[in-house]
C-alpha cells in the first residue's frame, strides 16, 4: 500500500479537496449504481479469506448485489417489504443491505449478540418477511422463534459451515439465493431496473433500532432522502476519495458504522476493508493501515492502554526516549491547537521523535498512515485526544444520534478544540434550548419517526422539526458545542450540587486499568462509583506483583487490585473539587462482554440498567461506615 497519505502533524489537518464531481442520485441504490458505473474495475471492498486479503471491484460488487436483489424478488420480496440481517460485520452484510434496497425493500439490522427473544421482537415489530443470518449459531436463534413470526417466509444463511446436510424448506444459502437471482434476472428483463427506480426519496429505506436502555428498543425510520443527505454531508465534512483506505468493524446495525464507514466509503469511493471477526481488530488494523479510522472511545482507550503497559515493560532507555518523544509531540500539539506556526527547530525535533519512538507507537497501533482519527458515539477524555495528537495524528470528535442519521456536529481538523464536539456540520442546524440547556437539531437528515410509536415520535421531534436530543450542552461565541451530559444523567447531590458524571467517568477511563465506570450520587451525600477493570492489564499487574487469583472475580477482590484502582481514583479526584470527588467505589465482579445486558452495542455501561441491577452493591457504599 502506498504511503502517500502519511502526513506530519502540522499539515495533517489540511483537508483533501472534495471529489471533483458528486455522485448523482436521490435514493441510496441510485447513488450506488451510479458509483458502480463510474468506478468499474477499481477496488471497492476487501476481505481476508484463508489468510489473504481479497479485493472486490465495483463491477464485481454490483454483480453480486444484483444477483441477491433478484433472488429476493424471486422469493416474493415486494417493494416496501422489510428484510432483516442478523450477523456480525462482514462483507456479505453490506451486499445484503444494498441488495434489499436495490430490490425496493427496507433493511433492518439485528445485533448478533441479541438473544432469540430480542430477534423475535425486532422481527415482529419491523414486519420482517425475509431474514439473513450469518451462520449456524444465528440460524438456531431464528429457527427457535420462527413459529411466532407468521410474516417470516425465508431465511438466507451467509456461512453454511456445519449445515451441509441441513435441509429446511424455509432456509437457503446465500450462494443458492444468488443462483436463483441470476435465473430470475434472465427470465425477467427490465425488472431489476424497475425495482431500483421504484423507491422515491421520501420512502422508508432502513430501520435502526435503539439500544433499548429504557424499555423496548425503538425502530428509528430513515428515508432515502435522509440517508443521501447525511452521506453527502459526512463526506463534505471530512473529504476523502478513492485513494483512501477505510476499515469496517463496528456493528453495521449501528448508524455510526453504517453511515460514517460503509455509506461514506460508498459515496467517496474509498476502499472499505472488512476485519475477519471482532477478535482480530487489533491485528487487522495493522495490516490495513487505514488513512481514515473511525472507532468508539472504548477502542481508542484500549489502544492507549496497550501502549502504556508496553512502555512500562520497556527498558529504562526506551522509557526515557518515549517520554522525550511524547514531550516533543506535545509541544507540536500545543502549537497546532493554538493555530500557531510550528518553528523549524521544533519540526526537526519532531522528525527525530517520530523516527526514534512515535512512529513505532503508530505502527504498533496501526495508524501510521492515518491523517485523521474519528471518534464518536460516546464521550472521550480530552487528554486522550491530546495523546493521539502528540503522536502526530489529529483525532476529531463528532456528535450525532441514531435519530439524526449520524450527522450532527463535526470537528474541523484545522481548528481542533479538545473537550468540545466541534461545530454544526454543513446543512445542519444545532442550538441550545435557553430554558433547559438541551441541544436541539434540525435538518433534512432528521429521522421520519419511530416505527409504530407515534407518541414517542411526537415527544422527540417538535412541530417545527427540532430533534430533542436529550443531551445538555453549551455553545461558545465561535459556534463550538460542548456536551455536559445527558439530561437524565445529571446528578444532584443531597447537598444540592449539580454534578456532571461523564467528566469523572472519562477521566477514570483514561487509566489503563479501568475499562468503564458509572458514577453514582443522585440525592446522595457523596459520590461513589462502580468500576469495570481492564482484565488484560490488571491480570498483567497481578502477575508482575505476584498477586494470587483464580478467576476474574477473585482478581477484583484482591487487596492489591483494590489498592491499584483506589490509587487511580485518587489521581482523578485531585482534578476536582471536594464535593465532586468519589468517596467510595466497588469493582464489578462479573466479566462483561458484548452479549451482556449491562453494555450497549458500542460497549458503554448502561447507567440506568447498572444502577438497578447492582442496587445492593451501590447501597453498600452508603451504609454505615461505607
Amino acid at each position: 500500500m502506498s504511503n502517500s497519505r502519511s502526513r506530519n502533524l502540522w499539515d495533517a489537518s489540511r483537508a483533501l479537496p472534495p471529489n471533483p464531481t458528486d455522485i448523482p442520485g436521490e435514493t441510496l441504490p441510485a447513488v450506488f449504481w451510479q458509483a458502480c458505473e463510474r468506478r468499474g474495475d477499481k477496488t471497492f471492498l476487501r476481505e481476508k479469506k484463508l489468510g489473504l486479503w481479497r479485493g472486490w471491484s465495483w463491477r464485481e460488487t454490483g454483480g453480486a448485489v444484483r444477483e441477491i436483489a433478484m433472488g429476493l424478488a424471486a422469493l416474493g420480496l415486494a417493494p416496501g417489504d422489510r428484510a432483516s440481517i442478523l450477523s456480525n460485520t462482514r462483507l456479505e452484510w453490506l451486499l445484503a443491505d444494498l441488495a434489499i434496497l436495490s430490490a425496493g425493500g427496507v433493511t433492518n439490522g439485528v445485533y448478533p449478540t441479541d438473544a432469540s427473544e430480542q430477534l423475535q421482537y425486532l422481527s415482529a415489530d419491523s414486519s420482517t418477511r425475509l431474514l439473513f443470518v450469518e451462520d449456524e449459531e444465528q440460524l438456531d436463534k431464528a429457527l427457535e422463534v420462527r413459529a411466532a413470526l407468521p410474516l417470516l417466509r425465508h431465511i438466507v444463511v451467509f456461512d453454511m459451515a456445519g449445515l451441509q446436510r441441513f435441509a429446511d424448506p424455509m432456509v437457503l444459502s446465500l450462494a443458492a439465493l444468488r443462483e436463483r437471482g441470476r435465473a430470475f434476472d434472465a427470465a425477467q428483463p427490465g425488472l431489476f431496473e424497475q425495482r431500483v427506480a421504484s423507491r422515491r426519496p421520501e420512502d422508508l429505506a432502513i430501520l435502526v433500532y435503539t439500544s433499548g436502555t429504557t424499555g423496548r428498543p425503538k425502530g428509528a425510520m430513515h428515508s432515502h432522502a435522509g440517508l443521501v443527505y447525511s452521506m453527502r454531508h459526512v463526506v463534505r465534512g471530512l473529504p476523502q476519495d478513492e485513494a483512501d483506505e477505510r476499515m469496517c468493524f463496528l456493528p453495521l446495525c449501528h448508524i455510526a458504522e453504517r453511515m460514517l464507514g460503509a455509506y461514506a466509503s460508498l459515496y467517496a469511493g474509498a476502499v472499505l476493508n472488512f476485519v475477519e471477526n471482532p477478535d482480530t481488530v487489533a491485528e487487522n488494523v495493522r495490516e490495513i493501515s487505514p488513512t481514515i479510522f473511525f472507532a468508539v472511545p472504548r477502542v481508542w482507550e484500549k489502544f492507549y492502554s496497550a501502549v502504556t503497559i508496553a512502555v512500562q515493560e520497556a527498558s529504562a532507555l526506551q522509557r526515557f526516549v518515549y517520554r522525550w518523544a511524547l514531550g516533543v509531540g506535545g509541544e507540536v500539539a500545543d502549537k497546532v491547537l493554538a493555530r500557531e506556526a510550528v518553528p523549524a527547530g521544533l519540526k526537526l525535533r519532531f522528525h527525530l521523535a517520530r523516527w526514534l519512538a512515535l512512529g513505532n507507537v503508530r505502527k504498533l497501533i496501526g495508524i501510521d498512515r492515518c491523517r485523521a482519527l474519528l471518534t464518536g458515539a460516546a464521550p472521550i477524555s480530552p487528554e486522550l485526544i491530546r495523546w493521539y495528537l502528540s503522536l502526530g495524528v489529529p483525532m476529531l470528535e463528532g456528535w450525532a444520534q441514531t435519530e439524526s442519521c449520524a450527522l450532527g456536529t463535526i470537528m474541523r481538523a484545522d481548528a481542533m478544540r479538545p473537550g468540545t464536539i466541534g461545530v454544526a456540520a454543513e446543512g445542519v442546524e444545532v442550538k441550545v434550548d435557553p430554558a433547559t440547556g438541551e441541544l436541539l437539531m434540525r435538518g433534512p437528515h432528521v429521522f421520519m419517526g419511530y416505527l409504530n410509536q407515534p407518541e414517542r415520535t411526537a415527544e422527540t421531534v417538535s412541530r417545527e422539526g427540532w430533534l430533542h436530543t436529550g443531551d445538555v450542552g453549551t455553545v461558545d461565541a465561535d459556534g463550538y458545542f460542548r456536551i455536559t451530559d445527558r439530561m437524565k444523567d445529571i446528578i444532584i447531590t443531597a447537598g444540592g450540587k449539580n454534578i456532571t458524571p461523564s467528566e469523572l467517568e472519562n477521566e477514570l477511563k483514561f487509566s489503563p486499568y479501568i475499562t468503564d465506570a458509572v458514577v453514582i450520587g443522585d440525592r446522595r451525600p457523596y459520590l461513589s462509583a462502580l468500576v469495570m477493570i481492564d482484565q488484560e492489564n490488571v491480570e498483567k499487574f497481578a502477575q508482575d506483583h505476584e498477586v494470587p487469583f483464580s478467576n476474574y472475580a477473585s482478581l477484583t477482590r484482591a487487596r492489591e487490585v483494590q489498592e491499584l484502582i483506589g490509587a487511580e481514583i485518587e489521581r482523578v479526584n485531585k482534578k476536582f473539587a471536594r464535593v465532586e470527588q468519589i468517596k467510595q467505589f466497588r469493582l464489578l465482579q462479573t466479566q462483561l462482554g458484548a452479549e451482556d445486558e449491562e453494555l450497549t452495542p458500542t460497549m458503554k455501561l448502561k447507567r440506568s440498567f447498572v444502577q438497578k441491577k447492582y442496587a445492593e452493591l451501590i447501597e453498600s457504599m452508603y451504609s454505615t461506615g461505607g
